[in-house]
């Protein structure tokens, strides 16, 4: 029966995804909606895209284990990108009127800069939509019993994500998420609710975690403790800002009020109910404290299997149709949205400048034919990684950290800036970035702080010094 209805759930997406590409008319509406997505749309975007498989399973088992010191990147850090994005660029963005982040940085600078920074986006993707391709493995996996393994789960995620990506675009990525959205909410305070009462009451499974010390969250120890807290919160909230699928949610909306609008309300929503997850892995340790026993696995990914596990042990059957069909919605709108805007970014900005005399039906089938292309590249990282969702999640926003954001925001903020400086920043923030991961991963200063300074520096020295004549 549950089977039954999770293949019921997934042919239900597809025909939303299906229908919605009678949308897509042109290579606009296909990666933007047209810039016609209406307030409540564009906050379930928001909401949808970043609410995906690591706050279901990974965020939360590692609150279990480490307490909100151990989740100060997500969702702390990412519910504050929402928010940087609201105050300081969604106007900014919208009022350019441009189809991909990319273009930005080639309007602003140069078409160099804009190709360097586009790879850049583009590779950072991959470790994003590996965590959804790991968490749609691990979900048929589970549901089989073992009988599908992690990887063919992956490979089978994998395709059918990408099958009702590649015809509807955004138009699918939208409205697919209107709908995942809902299942979200209604399915895991659903299963909140069974839980936290077979663990004895709300009351007591927050007493229990105040207890166990999971609600200290600010870093215990000096110089160095305090340094990564600070850049893992950083990785995430400014190092996800230049990304493009936050981007397509801000320039899809239909005006820009909608746009600023959207991305708060969406960041508000997530932060809150990012906590419920949580308050579930939490409820199963106290449930049986045998889970806790994954912890101490060999495979860092197996903590993951906590929620999973529980509601297929102690569940009744409608409990396991809504906590599944809740989780696979996490992780379709957040894949969907995780393959669409790379393949758009890579696509204009890179590949599209070699072949400008493409008509705009070629341009659709270039996309499309990109979005194939990256989604093996993405499966392949994803059937050979071993890090968390988490951790795939956090080491993606590494590159954007130290390479885009502060050509993005000098960009807009300081009319000093040039393309010589942007140039300059792109390359001694990775430059550094890796000498420093390859030579003192450990170090007091965490390897992204340092790329982010010299990629400051960078920025600076290239746009002070004067240009030869």
């Amino acid at each position: 029966m549950l089977i039954t209805a999770v293949l019921l759930y997934f042919l239900i997406t597809i025909g939303i995804g299906l229908w919605a590409a009678q949308r897509v008319h042109n290579s606009k509406d296909y990666l933007v909606a047209g810039r016609s997505l209406p307030l409540y749309m564009n906050m379930a975007t928001v909401f949808a895209t970043w609410f995906g498989a690591e706050t279901v399973l990974s965020v939360s088992a590692t609150f279990a284990k480490d307490g909100l010191g151990g989740i100060v990147a997500d969702p702390f850090g990412s519910s504050f990108c929402l928010f940087f994005v609201a105050l300081f660029f969604a106007r900014a963005f919208y009022r350019m009127d441009l189809l991909t982040i990319g273009d930005f940085y080639r309007k602003r600078y140069s078409k160099p800069v804009e190709v360097v920074t586009s790879v850049a986006i583009t590779a950072s993707y991959l470790g994003w939509t590996s965590a959804q391709m790991t968490a749609l493995g691990l979900v048929f996996s589970v549901l089989s019993g073992g009988a599908i393994s992690l990887n063919t789960g992956i490979v089978i995620g994998a395709a059918i994500v990408l099958g009702y990506t590649i015809w509807g675009g955004m138009w699918s990525v939208a409205l697919t998420d209107l709908f995942q959205t809902v299942v979200i909410l209604i399915g895991l305070m659903a299963v909140a609710w069974l839980v936290g009462g077979m663990a004895g009451g709300p009351a007591k499974v927050i007493g229990a975690a105040y207890e166990a010390g999971k609600f200290e969250f600010w870093p215990k120890g000096g110089t160095r403790e305090w340094l990564w807290f600070l850049a893992a919160w950083m990785t995430l909230a400014i190092g996800s800002i230049p990304q493009q699928d936050v981007f397509q949610r801000v320039t899809s909306a239909k005006d820009e009020k909608t746009a600023v609008r959207g991305s708060l309300l969406g960041g508000l929503l997530y932060f809150g109910f990012a906590f419920v997850p949580m308050f579930i892995a939490y409820s199963a340790l106290v449930i049986d404290p045998g889970f806790g026993k994954l912890f101490a696995a060999e495979d860092g990914r197996e903590i993951q299997r906590i929620l999973p596990d529980l509601i297929l042990e102690r569940t009744p059957l409608w409990a396991q149709v809504l906590f599944f069909g809740a989780l696979l919605s996490a992780v379709l709108s957040t894949a969907s949205g995780a393959l669409l805007a790379p393949t758009a970014l890579f696509t204009e900005n890179v590949v599209r400048p070699f072949t400008p005399r493409l008509s705009d039906r070629e341009f659709l089938l270039l996309l499309r034919t990109v979005l194939v292309a990256f989604t093996l590249a993405a499966l392949l990282f994803a059937l050979n990684s071993t890090s968390t969702m988490y951790e795939m999640v956090q080491n993606a926003y590494k590159v954007t950290l130290v390479s885009c954001i502060v050509p993005l925001a000098a960009g807009i903020y300081w009319k000093r800036a040039t393309a010589a400086g942007a140039m300059f920043s792109v390359i001694f923030g990775l430059f550094s970035w890796g000498v420093a991961e390859l030579t003192a991963a450990e170090a007091t200063i965490p390897p992204q702080l340092v790329g982010l300074g010299f990629s400051a520096l960078g920025m600076v020295l290239g746009s002070l010094v004067p240009p030869r004549r």
